[in-house]
């Protein structure tokens, strides 16, 4: 095995050119660093330096286990931070996975409170509707979408149920049951829907089996590819849209949302948290935002003029 401080050393003397000056940057004496050049070349088998009128050069095999070593010790060097802020109870880098309604609801106070809060960490967000099959490609923090009371998280992740998310019904504003305050899902059956969710999702299948439930199949007059166009589609008086009321927050002026009830179609959110990482700060800062923003009630009108 390769010691990482010999590589630093060996480094040390391809940037300078000279044994006496790679140990006087190093502040060790040029015997040392010569025994360590030598161990260096007898641990690769591999002759690293050869002679250039006063100075050292690298061999061809030298430059190649100059630049591995360039890698390895910048990679120790990142390493050695994240140990440092995890000592400190904060950690360098904090991946979180996402789906796009609670990315407008929720996602915005995430960064605010890690970047007013937690300065020296970078967030990095990745859009994403399933948690990835494999564990090295799944993010710290992933919110999820699941059925009621149900989420796998996988090994070595834990999973914090966050909101129980009712279904609503966008009208026109001129509607007959635009005045609710709810309305029974069956009396909807001979309205024209707007299909709003183009990857026919477990969002879209949670309401299709809520109709089934309720005796019914409906028909989508159009389809649209997501949230806020669906919408778009019920202001221009296309027809009606049935979401998650999450999805339905900011509505326009001539809309309104009404709650949907008998039988009553509910997706549960879920942050999905690594577990190495649930006790560090950052994980901590952003679960409490989590839980603090999906607990605050909804709009009474829930209308954007």
């Amino acid at each position: 095995m390769l010691d990482v401080h010999r590589l630093r050393i060996f480094s040390a003397v391809v940037a300078s050119g000279s044994v006496a000056a790679a140990a006087a940057n190093l502040g060790y004496t040029p015997s040392a660093v010569s025994q360590h050049l030598t161990a260096l070349q007898r641990e690769t088998g591999l002759t690293l330096l050869e002679r250039a009128g006063r100075g050292l050069r690298p061999t061809t095999a030298g430059l190649v286990v100059a630049e591995q070593a360039e890698g390895i010790l910048a990679r120790l060097s990142d390493t050695e931070a994240v140990l440092a802020d995890l000592r400190t109870g904060r950690n360098g880098r904090l991946s979180i996975g996402y789906f796009a309604s609670v990315g407008a609801a929720w996602m915005p106070e995430v960064a605010r409170r890690i970047t007013d809060e937690l300065p020296g960490v970078r967030l990095e967000l990745q859009l994403r509707d399933e948690i990835a099959p494999e564990l090295r490609d799944r993010p710290d923090i992933q919110l999820v979408v699941g059925r009621k009371g149900t989420v796998s998280p996988g090994s070595g992740f834990d999973a914090h149920h966050l909101i129980n998310d009712a279904y609503v019904a966008v009208l026109p504003e001129n509607h007959p049951f635009a005045d609710r305050d709810e309305v029974e899902l069956a009396e909807l059956v001979g309205e024209r829907w707007v299909d709003n969710d183009f990857a026919y999702g477990l969002c879209r299948q949670n309401l299709l089996d809520t109709c089934a439930a309720a005796g019914f199949t409906p028909t989508f007059h159009v389809e649209a590819h997501d949230y806020a166009t669906a919408i778009a589609f019920v202001s221009a008086g296309v027809g009606i849209t049935v979401l998650p009321g999450l999805s339905a927050r900011q509505l326009p002026g001539n809309v309104r949302r009404v709650a949907v009830v008998r039988p009553e179609p509910v997706r549960s959110i879920y942050a999905v948290v690594r577990r190495s990482m649930a006790g560090t700060v950052p994980v901590q800062l952003v679960l409490e935002t989590l839980f603090a923003r999906s607990r605050q009630p909804e709009p009474a009108s829930a209308v954007t003029e």
